[in-house]
């Protein structure tokens, strides 16, 4: 059964709202998906598409941020000029962390499109990497800001980043309680976590994009664009909001709602009123 416009408008905003909060938007798509009225996964081709809109929207919000990340690293490694020596090392540390994620993005393909969607793999990720956000953020020291992150660190978010591979993990999630867990702010961690999320959402995005072309999907391709184009623009809010709330604010509320809503999946799931598949 094909997705309606109505339903890829609600995916879209769904998408938008939970990208970027720690609660995993891959598990949120996949499970809302059950409950529309088309009452289909909507998949990971889906997924991967409309998270370029999501990623758009970190691109104009850290727009001044990435460009000079981009030209400082190119004046080093290109063009040979003077360049400024921190945001270079950004620019390596970003392609650095981003390699662990395209490597088992890439072993693990059949998994991350089928067998990984499993609706039981989804909740007892939400729970258990819900429960580790929870420790992080207690025992994080929150001290380390993001100018002193280190190559061994760098590449240590990169492995939690690849975590999000499974639905219900959550890439903020996971590369946000990799970083409190280094003793790194609440704030270092989100933001790097947005930042090193560009090159790997983007370079998916646009793969499955490429390989979706020509092809029957669940989702046409009207209602993907409908739905990445609302992606984009809820998802600038949410970084603005959730930027502001992490200077300030625990992510306990997060860690309860991703208990919750696991614990919830799980029990539609034993009663039979959800199928895992």
């Amino acid at each position: 059964m094909t997705i309606s416009w109505l339903d890829a408008a609600i995916l879209g905003l769904i998408q938008g709202l939970t990208e970027f909060l720690p609660i995993s938007s891959s598990a949120h798509l996949r499970i809302a998906g059950e409950f529309l009225p088309s009452a289909a996964d909507p998949g990971a081709t889906f997924t991967a598409i409309t998270q370029i809109g999501t990623e758009a929207a970190v691109l104009v919000y850290f727009w001044s941020d990435i460009r000079r990340i981009a030209e400082a690293w190119l004046r080093q490694n290109v063009l040979r000029t003077s360049h400024d020596a921190d945001h270079a090392r950004m620019g390596w540390l970003i392609i650095v962390g981003s390699i662990p994620i395209v490597v088992l993005g890439l072993l693990f393909k059949d998994q991350i499109e089928h067998g990984l969607r499993n609706l039981y793999i989804t909740a007892s990720a939400l729970v258990l990497f819900g429960i580790v956000l929870g420790i992080a953020d207690r025992v994080g020291a929150k001290r380390v800001p993001i100018a002193r992150l280190t190559w061994r660190d760098g590449i240590f978010f990169g492995f939690a980043q690849a975590m999000a591979l499974i639905p219900g993990v959550s890439r903020s999630g996971g590369t946000i309680s990799a970083g409190l867990l280094m003793g790194y702010t609440r704030e270092a961690a989100a933001r790097y976590s947005f930042l090193l999320a560009v090159p790997a959402v983007f370079g998916s995005g646009f793969y499955q994009l490429f390989k979706s072309m020509g092809q029957e999907n669940v989702v046409g391709p009207g209602q993907t664009a409908l739905a990445t184009l609302i992606a984009f623009a809820v998802g600038y809010a949410v970084i603005v909001f959730f930027l502001r709330l992490v200077a300030t604010r625990s992510y306990l509320p997060f860690v309860f709602y991703r208990i919750v809503l696991g614990l919830a999946i799980i029990a539609l799931l034993w009663t039979g009123q959800l199928s895992p598949l």
